[in-house]
């Protein structure tokens, strides 16, 4: 089937529907921490191998994925990494021991590995290239929309039915994915290079080393033996791994992209801000029904102001980026999330009111708002088209990183403040490692700094007005309008 005869709409439809699955998932399961604390009796450390689980599977096989896509084609991988995700979510809801969920939790970052990066290089190829961009900004609104609605549709489904049922809504949605990929998406392929399984091997294993000395630090104590031999062996693997991507024909992640100051600064960007700000939404989330008793429908509810904004801010961003400088929105975006994050910390308090709290949360949804859509646009800024798919899958990847090391390393902080899930021992210990969170975003900022200032060329300010009204069948002067 030629793409250019697959209506758009649908194609839209295939390639978003697994996506909007597999960003949902993850907030999803954050608003759901407590009550599977409750059901399962997990630790504190077991809570985030629930999160880092996902997380780090996820970010150690997706430049692998897309390399066995463009071998084997990226519409098997993709809908291949469809059924992954819909077993591992089947089994996570099946779970009765925590042992169990952290296990399906990997099992489902496989699959999302395959989902989301493909996700778009599909609808790519699937619709003609005028109405391409707009494809590609729907398909980033529904993005947004996921993980604006992860909170809420996680609180619902907890405080409605139980734990179990936020893993159980992906199977429905999985079923329609699969007949709507293979019908709507045609199964191009890439480059025929050669798999880097030992670069795969030795980035995560180094990765999971790391995370997992970090985790077990304030438990097993920072000087034992187990704790020393995990960060040890990370360290030395990861630096294995630099070793060997220097040296392999086919690298997984080509080191010289690295000599290019946009993408460098950018990366080292990603993984400050995304370190600072979901280790500090790990605790938040815990804090209200921990703490304040809030059911977790009224939790996801009272975090929308921070994870609603971005889904009407991103294109908003992206609009200005052209006139103001992607480095201008980037430096105010992680300013205003480094306050925001900074005064829900500062205002910990047990019985703090949300209307205390609730300049911290809108502060926080602009900065990220700010930062999401120009520090994407930043990382491919001075990269070549060919290099496009590595950048963009290098960039998340690190990002996912950043997410898994923010989570344990701010746990560590509250732990060893004596935190507890309780009550009486939960805020005094999450006041401090929030804000460290901040200062880790507010350094992010002067980092931001380092990025080049120009402004992005003006042949890619603006989508036609024609393109889009022959998309939408309106005329250009109301497309326009």
């Amino acid at each position: 089937m030629s793409a250019r005869r697959i209506p758009v709409p649908l194609a839209i439809a295939a390639a978003s529907v697994p996506m909007f699955m597999a960003t949902l998932d993850n907030l999803v399961v954050t608003t759901a921490l407590p009550a599977i604390h409750d059901a399962l009796g997990a630790s504190l450390e077991q809570l985030q191998w629930v999160t880092n689980a996902y997380t780090l599977s996820f970010a150690a096989l997706m430049l692998f994925a897309v390399g066995l896509g463009d071998r084997y084609g990226r519409r098997t991988m993709f809908v291949s990494g469809i059924v992954i995700f819909a077993a591992a979510s089947a089994a996570g809801g099946l779970s009765t021991t925590i042992g169990a969920l952290i296990l399906a939790r990997a099992v489902q970052g496989i699959g999302a590995a395959a989902v989301l990066p493909l996700s778009l290089t599909l609808l790519a190829g699937a619709v003609p290239a005028r109405t391409r961009p707009l494809a590609i900004g729907i398909w980033g609104g529904v993005s947004g929309l996921g993980i604006a609605l992860g909170p809420v549709v996680g609180g619902a489904l907890v405080t409605s039915l139980n734990w179990n049922a936020i893993f159980w809504i992906n199977v429905p949605i999985a079923v329609l994915a699969v007949p709507l990929a293979l019908l709507a998406l045609p199964n191009s392929f890439g480059a025929q290079v050669r798999s880097d399984v030992l670069g795969v091997i030795l980035a995560s294993t180094g990765i999971v080393s790391t995370i997992f000395g970090v985790v077990r630090g304030n438990d097993a104590g920072w000087t034992s033996a187990e704790v020393l031999a995990a960060l040890i062996a990370g360290v030395a693997l990861l630096i294995v791994f630099v070793l060997w991507e220097s040296r392999t024909a086919s690298p997984l992640l080509p080191l010289r992209l690295f000599r290019i100051r946009s993408f460098s600064a950018a990366n080292v960007i990603g993984l400050v801000f995304s370190f600072g700000t979901f280790g500090s939404v790990f605790l938040l989330t815990q804090f209200l029904q921990i703490v304040q008793g809030h059911t977790a429908l009224v939790a996801g509810l009272m975090t929308m102001p921070w994870t609603l904004a971005p889904m009407f801010l991103a294109p908003i961003a992206g609009l200005m980026a052209p006139r103001v400088g992607t480095r201008t929105l980037i430096v105010a975006g992680l300013a205003f999330l480094a306050l925001g994050i900074g005064w829900l910390g500062a205002t910990l308090t047990a019985d703090v009111s949300y209307s205390t709290q609730l300049p911290g949360y809108i502060a926080a949804g602009v900065g990220m708002g700010l930062v999401f859509a120009p520090l994407s646009t930043t990382v491919l800024q001075d990269t070549t088209d060919a290099d496009h798919g590595k950048a963009s899958g290098a960039n998340s990847t690190i990002r996912e990183i950043g997410v898994a090391l923010g989570v344990a390393v701010l746990t560590a902080v509250f732990t060893g403040a004596g935190g507890t899930l309780t009550p009486t021992g939960f805020t005094a210990a999450a006041q401090p490692a929030i804000i460290v969170g901040a200062a880790v975003v507010g350094a992010a900022a002067m980092l931001a700094l380092l990025l080049p200032g120009r402004t992005v060329p003006a042949a890619e300010r603006a989508l036609p007005a024609s393109t889009v009204a022959e998309t939408l069948g309106a005329t250009p002067q109301a497309a326009a309008a």
